[in-house]
């Protein structure tokens, strides 16, 4: 998740708006997604606001934010300090090209609005480490914008294709069959797709 226009709080809090309304819709699918106990990481945490609220709506988990935007990095730092809760370790480094990620076992994987604003290399590393780390049976859970067959499922995802790539030509929304695809290849199973709003979809994967 970017945290470019993100609002600054006075203790050096980054706040995104679209995280803030999203982050209610998608606690309630990893509520029924996510295992009842272990460690889940938070690939790409941004702000911090997700991982947050995250561990309060599911104390029963432990969670671990990370990131490779040093802005970013500093903000979940300080919604930690600011919100204390007892579940969440201190956010890691993480870039997902790394041959050695910087945990070594986890129950799930979380991953919202990433893929779409990184290469296409990096929705390959993705599955990659997480196959390294992963619990067989663990669920890898994506979110965000996605064509479908190709096609844009939406006028404003179009246009939001458009900005990305107008930013970065290697960004872009990413054609959901190709992320399946890719996921088949480093042992991970479609399991669902939920509808989400604004056009976005919360996908789950199972590995084998």
């Amino acid at each position: 998740m970017r945290c470019e226009n993100a609002d600054v709080l006075t203790d050096g809090r980054l706040v995104s708006p679209s995280a803030e309304r999203n982050k209610g819709p998608i606690a309630e699918i990893l509520c029924r997604v996510l295992p009842k106990s272990g460690c889940v990481l938070e690939v790409s945490s941004g702000t911090g606001q997700h991982v947050v609220h995250f561990a309060r709506v599911m104390p029963h988990l432990a969670w671990q934010p990370t990131e490779r935007d040093a802005k970013c990095l500093k903000s979940i730092a300080a919604w930690l300090a600011a919100e204390a809760p007892p579940n969440v370790n201190a956010p890691l480094y993480l870039e997902v090209h790394d041959e050695v990620w910087p945990v070594s076992r986890v129950a799930a994987i979380v991953c919202i609005n990433m893929i779409h604003i990184a290469p296409p290399s990096a929705t390959d590393a993705l599955f990659r480490g997480a196959a390294q780390i992963m619990e067989p049976g663990g669920t890898l859970f994506l979110y965000g914008a996605f064509r479908r067959q190709g096609l844009h499922t939406a006028p404003s995802n179009e246009a939001f294709d458009g900005l990305l790539r107008a930013e970065n030509p290697e960004w872009g929304v990413r054609n959901l069959e190709d992320v399946v695809y890719i996921a088949e290849k480093k042992g991970f199973d479609l399991h669902k797709i939920n509808q989400m709003p604004a056009n976005n979809l919360a996908v789950e994967f199972r590995k084998r």
